[in-house]
């Protein structure tokens, strides 16, 4: 298990990239971007807290599309020792949950360590201006989805981003599988 950091580095610039989706096309940060903010998400196939709020990542990342939020996904892990999170497997995944957003392909793991990504999920919400303002858990769930009614913390705080262009100051760090590295 790994947590990510527990403080938002508010402001930080989000990095650009360019990585193959699983529907064939190339997306770069830019073709993500929303006229609101961005939503960057590490997630996999095979991490037990993905699979357990998927579901809710799915129906938040449609929820804060619709308020001018870009969503993308993106998986870093190694595929050698992780097969489950092979991008065959990704693009099954997607088309079988019918993902709103790009689910990206990090192979070289460079954009993962450009973002400092730590575990899956580990979410990094910008700003309209590119200014990192998010960067807490979903929800309070773990290896299991929290109760229905849980805080929805990633959707309320991209949504005051929405309204304000500022995440709330106070997170809570996500908490999930840590990225599988590639042997140096």
């Amino acid at each position: 298990m790994a947590v990510t950091p527990p403080v938002c580095d508010f402001g930080w610039n989000a990095p650009g990239f360019t990585l193959p989706g699983t529907d064939g096309k190339q997306y770069s940060f830019d073709d993500i971007r929303g006229p609101k903010g961005t939503l960057v998400m590490f997630i996999c196939n095979h991490c037990p807290y993905v699979q357990s709020i998927l579901d809710r990542i799915l129906r938040d990342a449609a929820e804060l599309q619709k308020a001018g939020i870009g969503v993308v996904a993106i998986s870093a892990n190694d595929v050698d020792d992780y097969p489950q999170d092979s991008f065959e497997n990704m693009a099954k995944l997607a088309e079988e949950k019918g993902f709103p957003f790009p689910y990206l392909y990090d192979e070289s793991q460079a954009v993962a360590k450009a973002y400092g990504a730590a575990c899956t999920p580990d979410f990094f919400g910008f700003n309209a201006e590119d200014g990192l303002q998010y960067r807490g858990r979903l929800d309070a769930s773990t290896k299991q989805a929290a109760a229905a009614d849980a805080k929805r913390e990633l959707y309320e705080g991209m949504m005051m981003v929405v309204e304000t262009g500022e995440g709330p100051r106070d997170q809570i760090p996500s908490m999930g599988c840590s990225i599988k590295w590639k042997a140096a």
